[in-house]
């Protein structure tokens, strides 16, 4: 997600939804636990026709990133996450792959993604929860994921996060290190201890080395 980013779109949504969205899943777990990748969520990997995604989120490669790179290049990485920690949701998937698009191209044509294909309209839902909506302050569109997004969408707000704070390590503002740094770890560490355990492990290290880099800058 960008950082400090929002919508300039109006979503009219209720927080409620969660429970009938996640009453869409399927039966399919929303990951392997099989690493590296097996067979079956290979197969499930091919069919899941990510190319149409992938090609709207290039609209993002102009999209410059305070660490460097692109929007779109962020997009892919927080696929690669996910897959990382075997999540072959194709779903969540899809989702990840434009989930900053409403936030950082909101001339996007809607419709450009309820038309993609059979499962774009729970696509879309997902983003829409990942999104945040113009009359959020930060911490209260954080707040709104842990209490109420769904599954999917407190797994992808925390891949979300580990690749930003990855990509923190290439920041050198130390004040704005220090704000992303708290603000990880008193709003994004509650949603990934609700989504996944590995996932907030990985957090609380690169929360850790953030601020060892900001004890040694001062030191010297």
């Amino acid at each position: 997600m960008t950082e400090g980013g929002r919508s300039d779109c109006l979503v009219q949504e209720n927080p409620d939804h969660s429970e009938q969205y996640d009453s869409l899943q399927t039966s399919v777990p929303l990951r392997s636990d099989n690493i590296p990748m097996d067979e079956d969520a290979m197969l499930r990997l091919k069919n899941m026709h990510l190319a149409p995604y992938i090609q709207l989120a290039s609209v993002l490669i102009g999209k410059p990133r305070r660490s460097g790179g692109n929007m779109f290049r962020h997009q892919i990485d927080t696929m690669g996450i996910l897959m990382d920690y075997g999540y072959i949701d194709s779903v969540l998937l899809k989702a990840s792959v434009i989930h900053d698009l409403l936030e950082d191209a909101p001339e996007i044509d809607r419709e450009s993604i309820l038309n993609i294909d059979e499962e774009a309209s729970d696509v879309y839902k997902l983003v829409l929860e990942v999104t945040r909506r113009p009359i959020e302050s930060k911490v209260v569109f954080l707040q709104r994921i842990r209490e109420f997004g769904s599954e999917r969408a407190r797994v992808l707000k925390s891949a979300d996060r580990i690749s930003n704070m990855i990509s923190l390590g290439y920041v050198t503002d130390d004040h704005f290190i220090r704000r992303y740094t708290d603000e990880t770890e008193d709003y994004v560490f509650p949603i990934a201890q609700l989504s996944d355990q590995r996932m907030l492990a990985e957090l609380e290290e690169l929360v850790a080395t953030r601020r060892e880099y900001l004890t040694r800058r001062f030191e010297i």
